[in-house]
């Protein structure tokens, strides 16, 4: 049977993803992200000048952004992300004023499929609201672990998921019918004693490889080890702790309504261009 084309590819193993996620909680989650996203994200909500009778929380782990949003949103329903794309979102047609998400979208096979969907449960004027994980996003872990495997192993394999840009995420918006889209990155770099410490860090926030075409056998001993040497020399402050890139990319966009700012269509201006710079040189 010939595949359809527009099937999204499986990239994650979003049911070893639920493992992982409830191995972190019973360790002890690794939350700093989480929490600094979840207070921006009640900041920049503050500052849109209306009220949301209903919301939904869109795949986020935990009840940290349910407490930053108290009281901002009149109801805020929580909506799993399902493990297998082809099911749809729990979410009726125009049936909210607002949907957010923390850090939960980077880990999504059909990103446009799953916008659009959020698109089409805004009701008109409603507001997207989400940060997730993308940019550059431990390109330090990526480029040590890829020098080590190339030294040791002969070859390298996807051990660090590929993260989305952030023109990438504005296009996507665009694409899925949002109005007035927006995107901007955060970055936070967090200082480690050495490699294993930030990896016990992905361990306790559930994030490690979850790629389907990840690696099956464990990484050798000696290949850790040459990582974490790779790491320590190209990436060490000078008092030989190191740095690690985690790149916060926000999302926003609205459901399209007539009462919003729209962009002049071609031909519509009010005077030529070659009109004002003649202005202009008039005037010098």
């Amino acid at each position: 049977m010939a595949s359809n084309p527009n099937t999204a590819p499986i990239l994650f193993d979003r049911t070893l993803l639920r493992a992982r996620q409830g191995r972190a909680e019973k360790m002890g989650a690794a939350t700093f992200l989480l929490d600094r996203v979840a207070e921006d994200m009640a900041e920049r909500l503050h500052a849109v000048l209306r009220e949301f009778a209903a919301a939904a929380d869109i795949g986020t782990a935990g009840d940290r952004v349910r407490d930053a949003l108290t009281g901002r949103a009149g109801q805020l329903t929580r909506i799993n992300l399902p493990d297998l794309e082809s099911e749809p979102l729990a979410l009726a047609p125009e049936s909210i004023d607002l949907a957010v998400s923390a850090l939960a979208l980077q880990f999504v096979n059909d990103l446009p499929g799953v916008l659009a969907q959020i698109r089409r449960a805004l009701k008109p004027d409603g507001l997207l609201l989400a940060a997730m994980i993308g940019g550059d996003t431990l390109t330090e872990l990526r480029q040590s672990f890829a020098a080590a495997e190339a030294e040791l192993d002969g070859g390298i394999s996807p051990r660090v998921a590929p993260f989305a840009d952030l023109r990438d995420i504005g296009a996507l918006l665009q694409r899925a019918g949002f109005a007035l889209p927006v995107t901007d990155v955060d970055r936070v770099v967090v200082r480690y004693d050495n490699a294993f410490a930030l990896m016990q860090d992905l361990r306790r926030m559930g994030a490690t490889n979850i790629l389907m075409e990840r690696r099956r056998v464990p990484t050798r001993r000696a290949t850790l080890l040459r990582m974490a040497q790779i790491y320590s020399e190209r990436f060490a402050d000078p008092d030989g702790r190191i740095r690690a890139t985690f790149d916060v990319i926000w999302l926003s966009g609205w459901a399209p309504h007539e009462s919003q700012q729209q962009p002049l269509q071609p031909g519509s201006a009010k005077a030529s261009l070659a009109a004002a710079v003649k202005g202009r040189r008039k005037c010098d």
